[in-house]
């Protein structure tokens, strides 16, 4: 199947991630791409320090993602779209699951905050494993899924084909531009990128925002570590790749013995 990660610049506000979000659908839908995955917070927006983001309402946040399930049914394809929400009481950054028929299958929370995220959300405790048109997959956010190798072996471990993992990094105020893939004088995000794939024989589909001074790209890495499809560097859009999810074996994942480590 077809996968797609979008990379859209940063919103300036919720009406602008809609229109960036059926912009860029319509985008992966024309390549014919089954499932679209966005970056960390896209609705408001990562409260990143290059932006001010307004905290959004619980009826704003309900809203949006009642607009995101009417566009994945209108153009038949899921969304993964990761945003602010509330829980009772608790303020989280999850990664709403929607099918193709515009249900709502779930939420992934992000549960290893960086620790400059302590005072924005919390924590959330659960990991969950999700299926859309036969694809298994797991989700793990920014953060965790860069230093938190755990959260990617437990999906692996459950018969995930693919990890996806929106995140946020780089700056549009200043920074360095990269233009090779895995350069290594680049930071270490898409080395991290190819191991998640690599030590656990899975697809893992890293997606992030198009920003002036990016510090890693949305990658598609393939189980043997090789990077199948990025996007350009700072350019807003779409990149798609066929998987193959036989070659998802999760064997290295399969293989660990956590008894070794009790």
């Amino acid at each position: 199947m077809k996968i797609a990660l979008a990379s859209p610049p940063f919103p300036k506000s919720i009406k602008d991630c809609l229109y960036w979000l059926e912009k860029l659908v319509k985008d992966a839908i024309e390549q014919q791409a089954e499932i679209i995955c966005f970056p960390e917070s896209y609705i408001p927006g990562y409260p990143a320090a290059d932006h001010k983001v307004e905290k959004a309402s619980p009826e704003e946040l309900q809203s949006a993602l009642t607009k995101v399930c009417e566009i994945a049914a209108a153009n038949n394809i899921a969304i993964i779209i990761p945003m602010d929400w509330y829980e009772g009481d608790r303020f989280l950054n999850v990664a709403q699951v929607i099918s193709k028929e515009g249900e709502v299958l779930g939420y992934q929370t992000k549960n290893q905050l960086d620790p400059t995220e302590d005072n924005i959300w919390v924590a959330g405790t659960n990991r969950s494993l999700f299926e859309v048109n036969g694809l298994k997959f797991g989700i793990t956010i920014c953060h965790e899924g860069f230093r938190y190798p755990e959260s990617v072996r437990w999906a692996a471990r459950n018969d995930a084909e693919v990890v996806f993992h929106p995140h946020l990094t780089g700056s549009d105020l200043n920074g360095t531009t990269i233009t090779e893939w895995g350069d290594s004088k680049s930071p270490y995000y898409e080395k991290a990128m190819m191991m998640r794939a690599m030590e656990n024989t899975i697809y893992f589909a890293s997606v992030g925002y198009a920003m002036k001074y990016q510090e890693s790209t949305s990658s598609i890495i393939a189980p043997d570590g090789k990077c199948i499809a990025h996007q350009p560097y700072g350019e807003a859009g779409v990149v798609v790749a066929e998987i193959d999810v036989e070659k998802a074996t999760g064997y290295l994942a399969k293989r660990f013995k956590p008894e070794l480590y009790s």
